[in-house]
C-alpha cells in the first residue's frame, strides 16, 4: 500500500506515530477555548490540578516547577507561551506531562478531555488564516464535526530560550483569534 503526501505529513506531524492502518491518536485537551492536540505518545502524565512553584527570573511563559513522584517538573503555562490571556487566577488547571531530551515538562492547559483516533487522511497542513502565535508551534490541523483541532508541536513548545520567549498578550484582537481565543 503506498502512502500519501497526506498521510506523511501526518505521519510526521505525530513524530512518526501514525499507526499501521493510517491512524493518529491524540490526547485532546483545551486552551482559551481552544481544541488541541497531542500525540498520545508523547504524553507521559496527565495530572490535576498542582501546586506550583514559582522560579524567580523564569521566562513568562514558565509557570514555575513541581514535584512529580520525586522529580522536579518544568511547569510551562501554554496560555502565555502561545500569547493568549493569563487563566483567572482562581480556576484549576491541568497539566500533560511530557519528555524531551531526559527532562519532564508539565503543559500547563484549561482541560485535558480525551483520547482521539483520527485518520492520517484527514490530516491538513496549517491554514492560512490560522493566526501566527498558533502556527509557529501546531504540525497541522484536523477539522472535526464541531471544531477544529489544532495539533500541537510538543518539540516546538519545549525549545525554550531567548529566540522563543512569546510577548505578554495585549488582547485578543492584536493575535487574531476570536473574543475566547479560539483560531
Amino acid at each position: 500500500m503506498s502512502t500519501t503526501m497526506r498521510e506523511r505529513a501526518a505521519f510526521a506531524a505525530t513524530g512518526g506515530e501514525a499507526g499501521r492502518h493510517g491512524t493518529a491518536a491524540f490526547v485532546t485537551l483545551t486552551i482559551a477555548d481552544q481544541t488541541c492536540g497531542i500525540p498520545v505518545l508523547a504524553v507521559r502524565d496527565i495530572l490535576g490540578g498542582q501546586v506550583i512553584t514559582r522560579i524567580p527570573l523564569a521566562a513568562r511563559e514558565i509557570a514555575g516547577s513541581l514535584n512529580l513522584r520525586g522529580r522536579i517538573v518544568t511547569a510551562i503555562d501554554l496560555r502565555r507561551r502561545l500569547g493568549l490571556p493569563d487563566a483567572d487566577a482562581d480556576s484549576v488547571r491541568m497539566s500533560v506531562v511530557a519528555e524531551q531530551s531526559g527532562e519532564l515538562y508539565a503543559l500547563l492547559v484549561d482541560q485535558v478531555s480525551e483520547v482521539l483516533t483520527l485518520s492520517a487522511s484527514a490530516f491538513e497542513a496549517n491554514p492560512p488564516t490560522l493566526p501566527p502565535q498558533w502556527s509557529e508551534f501546531s504540525a497541522g490541523i484536523y477539522r472535526l464535526e464541531d471544531r477544529l483541532l489544532v495539533v500541537l508541536d510538543v518539540a516546538r513548545l519545549l525549545a525554550l530560550g531567548p529566540a522563543s520567549r512569546s510577548p505578554a498578550p495585549q488582547g485578543h484582537a492584536s493575535h487574531g483569534a476570536t473574543s475566547h481565543g479560539r483560531v
